[in-house]
């Protein structure tokens, strides 16, 4: 059995590129407790409140419960569900689950592979973060759910999966001169940049083009708080700063709420700016809540 392959296409409601990783954040998790204990099971009770957190901070911004993918992830072959009375899920609301004393964890022969090959963890693990999540937040996405990776070696994306373009850093990075379009930063060591990013607007992972209009020069700091929905990009290219950021230092406000409703810094002349459909993905997908207004800095 090709359990990559099954990691890939795991069946999830998609319309539009809608952001779904409910099963995805589930199998992560999974495969984290598995890492640390190979015969340990989930009780719905007990992972409540942790899938609840991952939902809340990798999910989809509207609401959305971890009961859904708990229940359907049965079918996709690598999740099996059991209650005081037997096997099987008793379906998927919180108190069903709860009052059936619901427990989880990796289907028999899934857990069998995993033992036989160690190996086999690692790259499932890689193919969720690649299929569904940006780069910048694979490292803090694994402590999260208490895997230890080596994020540096990178799986093969399965047959008939785009690979990225490798160039798309440097032609970013040239269309916005070498500094951050959200706050100038410009850092250098010799003629090598520090700390700039080619940022994707819509993330890869759900069709984001490999493209100049689909990308962002931004700083370390700005390309991270953009993909966690906290920044993004709005009308008129201004950036958009959500109400839901709370941050009284000095620095907070100077780096985060007090670029709301600035233009954007680039591209240069001649190159085209962050595609209207881009952003829009952006703001409906990733972007948290309601933006502040300008004058709130």
């Amino acid at each position: 059995m090709d359990w990559l392959e099954r990691t890939a296409q795991l069946r999830q409601w998609t319309r539009s590129g809608v952001r779904a990783p409910h099963k995805p954040l589930l199998l992560l998790y999974a495969l984290g407790r598995f890492q640390q204990d190979d015969d340990d099971e989930l009780r719905y009770s007990a992972v409540e409140e942790d899938l609840k957190r991952l939902l809340a901070e990798y999910g989809p911004p509207h609401k959305t419960t971890p009961a859904y993918p708990f229940h359907h992830l049965v079918s996709d072959g690598v999740w099996e569900v059991r209650t005081a009375h037997g096997p099987g899920s008793p379906g998927s609301g919180v108190r069903e689950l709860r009052a059936a004393e619901a427990a989880g964890r990796l289907a028999p022969e899934l857990r069998r592979a995993l033992r036989r090959q160690p190996s086999l963890l690692g790259r499932m693990a890689r193919v969720l973060l690649d299929l569904h999540f940006p780069p910048s937040l694979h490292s803090e996405l694994c402590e999260a759910v208490g895997l230890e990776l080596e994020l540096a070696e990178t799986e093969p994306l399965p047959a008939g999966r785009q690979q990225r373009d490798r160039r798309m850093r440097e032609l970013v990075l040239t269309a916005y001169e070498y500094q951050c379009a959200f706050c100038g930063y410009d850092g250098r060591i010799g003629a090598v940049p520090v700390g700039l990013e080619a940022a994707h607007v819509r993330w890869w992972a759900f069709g984001g083009p490999d493209d100049v209009d689909n990308g962002l020069c931004l700083c370390s700091l700005h390309h991270k708080l953009l993909d966690k929905g906290v920044l993004g990009v709005g009308d008129g290219h201004r950036v958009l700063v959500s109400q839901r950021f709370v941050g009284q230092s000095p620095a907070a406000r100077e780096h985060v709420t007090a670029l709301a409703g600035r233009p954007l810094i680039g591209p240069q002349a001649g190159v085209r700016p962050v595609a209207a459909a881009h952003r829009s993905w952006h703001t409906s997908q990733v972007f948290q809540g309601t933006p502040r207004p300008a004058n709130a800095a």
